[in-house]
């Protein structure tokens, strides 16, 4: 059930007016029958599935809370009989018992995911092998259905588990509110992924949600509307039409397609945020901001702290760090400061945790190589970036036009287009086909192709690039107004009459030009697939 469709329009109306008649006390419970309902929409089969993702999480979060609480009361009863050798040995059985029942979480968990999800991608791989090798045996291997949103809330809930391992807060105890942290249904499908200690205060919150709360949340949802329906799906159909044949739409073609893709997913994406923290806000609930303003991003280091903030402060915290700081890296970065000297061998292990993490990113998207490659060559960039900083930083203090406004717009333009052309692995069905569609774009751009009503042979007319487009700039003034104070708080300011004006053209801008396919639904969201 998508966010734009009728349908689920009504299960949201349904659930915002019992949410606000439900006394506080009994609200949670409400949002985890409706979240249940709304995944079990997608399937009763895949029920299942999140249901042992909770269930494990809970079993094993309640081991380690007691493991760690058993600690705690041993150690103050008997503070004055151990010796301090004593102490250390039990800390360290302890340690060990939390660390086992965290991995059989993990393994399990991280198991499902990547059965359902890589196996197919693993054996086709090896049979590229096979026959490359010029072998003839091949493996089989049975396709399973990707259940809903399975990325997001493993990634939540396994968070959770290592938050709980590392003492950062205690476990839930009350199986049905882990229930409703795991699947609470704005941000089931497409996150933002979020912390239990963030999540947890507002979304089992007894207080009455106010009206200001449900104006504005609905305001945002509208927002999210407009981005999806009126822009993303209206410059979708473009990018299909050109990566959808390679051998008509080269050169020039290439880079409208990379360009136009970035404003639609950009579109698309928080258009799907939009709407699942303006739910969550118009039920009193608190969810963590997902992007900020990522194309005004000056390097690719900074693009990353903008965009899908929750995923990657997720790999930041819960995988870098642990690689970058285990055993097997810290000797080899000893090994590397002797052999390559203290510089760039102390950098060595952060570069290689780089990858490692940057690859686990791009697989993370999807089981293809175009994912994984579109990762690595994300972690390369960086770490290139990295290596080149020494240079930077000469230059700018050489020059001095770090801080002048035509220089930081050529570092934006340059940080949009590189990240627009790296994303061109997102669009093109394998990855030679795509390096050879970018080296088309350098080698033979036929700009006069392109120029002669190139772009309205793609399934758009004038009059739909100028809707699409003068949504974006729109948009780019909402931000900009956004930087100062709330927009709807600026809103709020007006008389009635002003608002309610505004508020229906907003939900007429939707109606009228929003891009509608089979049955009048729109389409869907383009991170559901990750």
């Amino acid at each position: 059930m998508l966010f734009t469709s009728y349908g689920f329009i009504l299960f949201l109306a349904i659930v915002l007016a019992a949410g606000h008649i439900c006394p506080g006390k009994h609200r949670w419970k409400l949002l985890l029958v409706a979240s249940l309902v709304f995944y079990g929409m997608s399937g009763l089969k895949y029920l299942a599935y999140i249901s042992v993702t909770i269930v494990t999480t809970w079993v094993c979060g309640r081991m380690i809370d007691n493991l760690h609480r058993r600690q705690e009361s041993f150690l103050l009863e008997n503070k004055e009989r151990l010796t301090k050798e004593e102490k250390a040995s039990y800390k360290a059985s302890n340690q060990k018992s939390r660390a086992g029942w965290a991995a059989v979480c993990l393994l399990v968990n991280f198991g499902i995911l990547a059965v359902i999800k890589y196996a197919g991608f693993a054996v086709l791989s090896v049979n590229t092998l096979i026959r490359l090798t010029g072998g003839a045996a091949e493996l089989t291997f049975f396709r399973f259905a990707l259940p809903l949103g399975i990325s997001f809330y493993t990634f939540q809930t396994m968070g959770y588990i290592i938050d709980v391992y590392r003492g950062k807060h205690p476990a839930e105890k009350n199986l049905f509110r882990l229930a409703l942290f795991s699947s609470f249904f704005p941000q089931v499908i497409q996150g933002p992924i979020s912390r239990y200690s963030d999540l947890s205060e507002s979304l089992f919150s007894e207080r009455r949600v106010s009206v200001k709360e449900l104006s504005y949340g609905l305001q945002r949802v509208l927002l999210g509307f407009f981005k999806k329906m009126v822009i993303a799906d209206r410059l979708l159909i473009a990018v299909k039409t050109i990566t959808g044949n390679p051998g008509e739409y080269q050169g020039a073609f290439v880079f409208a397609a990379s360009l136009l893709y970035a404003v639609t997913l950009y579109a698309d994406f928080t258009g799907g945020i939009d709407i699942t923290i303006g739910i969550a806000e118009s039920l009193g609930i608190k969810i963590k901001e997902n992007f900020n303003r990522p194309f005004y991003a000056v390097s690719t280091a900074d693009y990353w702290r903008r965009w899908h903030i929750t995923m990657g402060t997720w790999f930041r915290d819960y995988l870098f760090y642990p690689i970058s700081v285990s055993k097997p890296m810290l000797k080899l970065s000893k090994r590397a400061r002797k052999s390559l000297g203290g510089g760039f061998g102390k950098r060595v292990p952060v570069y290689l945790s780089t990858i490692i993490v940057w690859f686990a990113t791009g697989i993370w998207h999807g089981a293809s190589w175009n994912f994984a490659v579109w990762g690595l060559l994300n972690g390369f960039i960086l770490i290139v970036s990295e290596e080149l900083s020494p240079l930077y930083k000469w230059f700018h203090k050489t020059f001095r036009i770090g801080s002048a406004p035509v220089y930081r717009a050529f570092q934006i333009v340059r940080t949009f287009l590189l990240m627009s052309l790296v994303r061109t692995l997102d669009i093109y069905d394998g990855v030679s086909t795509t390096f050879k569609m970018i080296l088309s774009a350098f080698i033979r751009p036929d700009l006069r192709a392109f120029i002669s009503g190139g772009l309205t042979r793609l399934g758009l007319a004038a009059s739909d690039y100028a809707v699409a487009f003068s949504g974006v700039a729109l948009l780019i003034v909402i931000g900009r107004l956004q930087q100062k104070a709330d927009v709807r708080d600026l809103l709020a300011t007006r008389p009635a009459p002003v608002r309610y004006c505004v508020w229906l053209a907003a939900v007429l801008s939707v109606v009228v030009f929003g891009v509608y396919g089979v049955g009048y639904d729109a389409g869907q969201f383009i991170y559901n697939r990750f």
